[in-house]
């Protein structure tokens, strides 16, 4: 008996029909002048939802550790990793954040059928993945990674200001702002700048490498 051959656009429906676990994934981090990139999977237990999810720049930071609680009580599971500021520097952003997304994925204690990610670009994953623009205003999944990836960094920083408080990093989170660039100006670079970052870089160059 000859076997049904299907065209690739039956192919297609019938992977993408197939049930299973979802997770959303995000990231945050990526523009910061200092500190890892993180990326978080979560996959929600759609028996149990949780209300007032949305993306994390849109949330108060007291609703967002709420948020973050939540979660962490209530999805099935969720994960989440870093690239650090050398991996950032040798390998360049995009591909830290990716390795950050692949990791987060890679930790969860459940495999997903399917992975849905915030943005135009997909790391490399042994499931089903779609990139979803603006995922996190969109699917719940994603805004719960967003969650976890923003509030676990903010912890971050607040504990390199604590090492390193003259670049007052519990304020601006590490972005490039009109204080944070004075300071590097004023005290050089820490061990947590990201060096291939060009207003790094600069203050680097004008001050010598030691500073």
């Amino acid at each position: 008996m000859r076997s049904k051959k299907f065209s690739k656009a039956e192919q297609a429906a019938l992977a993408w029909d197939a049930p299973g676990l979802i997770a959303g994934v995000d990231e945050a981090g990526r523009g910061p002048l200092a500190g890892p990139v993180v990326a978080a999977a979560v996959i929600l237990d759609d028996l149990n939802p949780i209300k007032g999810l949305a993306d994390s720049k849109v949330l108060t930071p007291l609703r967002r550790e709420r948020l973050y609680d939540e979660i962490r009580a209530r999805a099935l599971c969720c994960s989440v990793a870093e690239a650090t500021v050398e991996e950032i520097d040798r390998l360049n952003i995009l591909q830290a954040t990716m390795l950050a997304m692949q990791r987060a994925v890679q930790g969860l204690r459940l495999k997903p059928a399917r992975v849905l990610v915030d943005g135009n670009r997909l790391p490399r994953l042994d499931m089903l993945a779609e990139a979803i623009v603006k995922g996190d205003t969109k699917i719940a999944a994603i805004s719960a990674a967003s969650i976890l990836a923003k509030v676990h960094r903010d912890r971050l920083c607040l504990a390199l200001d604590q090492a390193f408080p003259q670049y007052g990093f519990a304020g601006h989170k590490g972005y490039g702002t009109a204080e944070h660039l004075a300071a590097l100006r004023a005290h050089g670079a820490c061990p947590h700048h990201r060096r291939s970052f060009s207003p790094v870089a600069g203050v680097l160059t004008t001050m010598g490498p030691d500073r």
